[in-house]
């Protein structure tokens, strides 16, 4: 079904247990579980991506499946079975695919590890983190894997943490962390490094890598009332998304303006603000002048995309769903992904796909 537009998102290792888990990976027909419903996507390029979904089961009720495709989603072929479960929360369990072989799953408290496409899993730990915390990006540059990690205390913390690809252990990375009553963070990887922390819309820090090794400080992308969502360089531009406070200016809505750098950790402007309606829950761009928003705002999920460097926007209305949009991805600068919804909620999930840079989005099916 295509969608049409309407115009107009938190010192030390010990002898440590591995968890690893032998899958043998499927075979290449291996087919889809029966009532498979997808929590979290990755793709490495626009015609091959993965999928990690759950399906109705035994116990503890819901089993997961990871899937592969090398044609869109046309075909779709189990790959593994990983050994984690639908947290009680309700938080998302995301999927990072870096390269082909490396994977990274991560229920927002455990941290799970494949080097093998997803047939064995180790258990990535944290050092010296406490509870309750939370891992909003886990990703890999070169020779780097980095988590970003908000613990909810009082106050609250925000922190980088990182190690070598293949660690089971990372450790927070001294002189990134911020603190406040709320605190956030991103981190994108695309063309180089970029790290962004924040607390309380007041403090802003920002730095850029060429190789996650060396780290060097650079202007904010946005303003100090404002918060930066990261997305990779794009033929050399840095694009940000600057967004307010949730709720403001009204409830179900979030000021934002798309912002740009000519260079890796060149000073950022800022273009006409996008449209308000929902909540931020992911962003992406696909290149210089095209980028697109995931909100959610009163049961229903939006794309906000602009095709123009953020002049004008399209606003183009998913789904009544209304809990989550996820994972949103430009593999280039005409294919996109988006994972609407969560498997154990009343509306079920989808993931969406389009071709066009996001003006028309078509649900993908797992048959």
């Amino acid at each position: 079904m295509i969608m049409k537009p309407n115009r107009w998102v938190a010192l030390a290792a010990a002898a440590l247990t591995a968890l690893a888990v032998p899958a043998p990976p499927a075979a290449a027909e291996s087919s889809v579980p029966r009532g498979f419903a997808p929590a979290s996507t990755s793709w490495t390029g626009p015609r091959h991506g993965f999928v990690l979904g759950f399906s109705p089961c035994g116990k503890p009720g819901w089993c997961a499946s990871l899937l592969s495709t090398t044609d869109g989603g046309k075909r779709w072929r189990q790959v593994g079975t990983p050994p984690i479960s639908l947290p009680d929360n309700h938080n998302q369990v995301k999927l990072t695919v870096i390269g082909e072989r490396d994977l990274f799953l991560s229920d927002g408290t455990r941290l799970l590890a494949s080097r093998d496409g997803g047939g064995q899993w180790s258990r990535v730990r944290l050092a010296g983190v406490r509870e309750p915390f939370y891992i909003s990006k886990i990703t890999e540059s070169g020779p780097r894997v980095f988590a970003m990690v908000t613990g909810f205390g009082s106050p609250s913390t925000t922190t980088l943490y990182s190690g070598l690809p293949g660690a089971r252990v990372l450790l927070p990375v001294p002189g990134f962390t911020v603190t406040g009553s709320a605190t956030y963070g991103d981190v994108a990887v695309s063309g180089g490094v970029q790290v962004s922390m924040g607390s309380d819309y007041r403090v802003q820090k920002y730095w850029t890598s060429p190789d996650g090794v060396k780290f060097t400080s650079a202007p904010p992308p946005c303003p100090a009332d404002s918060s930066a969502s990261l997305s990779g360089i794009r033929q050399g531009q840095v694009l940000a998304l600057c967004s307010g406070g949730p709720g403001s200016p009204q409830p179900g809505a979030t000021v934002r303006r798309l912002w740009r750098a000519p260079k890796l950790g060149g000073r950022f402007t800022g273009t006409a603000q996008a449209p308000t309606l929902g909540i931020n829950q992911s962003f992406s761009a696909a290149s210089p002048t095209a980028a697109t928003v995931a909100a959610e705002g009163g049961g229903t999920g939006f794309l906000h995309s602009t095709a123009d460097g953020g002049a004008t926007w399209t606003t183009t209305v998913l789904s009544g769903r209304g809990v989550c949009l996820n994972d949103l991805d430009f593999p280039d600068e005409r294919v996109g992904v988006v994972v609407d919804g969560l498997p154990d909620a009343e509306g079920g999930s989808a993931v969406y796909r389009t071709t066009d840079g996001g003006v028309t989005w078509r649900e993908l099916t797992f048959a």
